[in-house]
């Protein structure tokens, strides 16, 4: 079983760090909702959705990387919190600031997925699933 989280959060850092424009990673509905986010937050600059001619495995998405105006990376660093290993859970009591608010952690909640602070306000739980910054 592929984790395509960790798939995704391991090749926006990697490409960031090597100055890269974009990444490929497979379309699945998680991957593509966390990617939205991603952009809502302004961490990757854009999203393209390719479909696959034959097969439906052979959807991809094309990200574009965001960097910062004098060309410095946005991402420096990931962590995946939880795994398919070991699954954590979080209530909206115990999420904190990452990074003294330079960085978020993304959580899959009830009300859908979302970042620490709006998990915050929305006073909703649920499982973190990386942190970025």
């Amino acid at each position: 079983m592929r984790d395509h989280i960790a798939e995704l959060i391991n090749k926006i850092k990697n490409a960031s760090s090597q100055s890269l424009e974009s990444i490929t990673v497979p379309h699945t509905k998680m991957v593509l909702a966390v990617a939205e986010l991603l952009q809502k937050e302004g961490w990757v600059a854009s999203i393209t959705k390719h479909a696959g001619k034959a097969k439906k495995s052979e959807k991809t998405l094309e990200i574009a990387l965001s960097y910062n105006e004098d060309k410095s990376p946005r991402v420096i660093g990931v962590e995946r919190v939880s795994k398919f290993s070991q699954r954590l859970y979080t209530g909206y009591k115990n999420i904190r600031s990452v990074r003294s608010g330079y960085g978020l952690t993304v959580i899959t909640t009830p009300k859908g997925i979302m970042t620490d602070m709006n998990a915050k306000k929305e006073k909703v739980g649920g499982e973190p699933l990386f942190k970025i910054w």
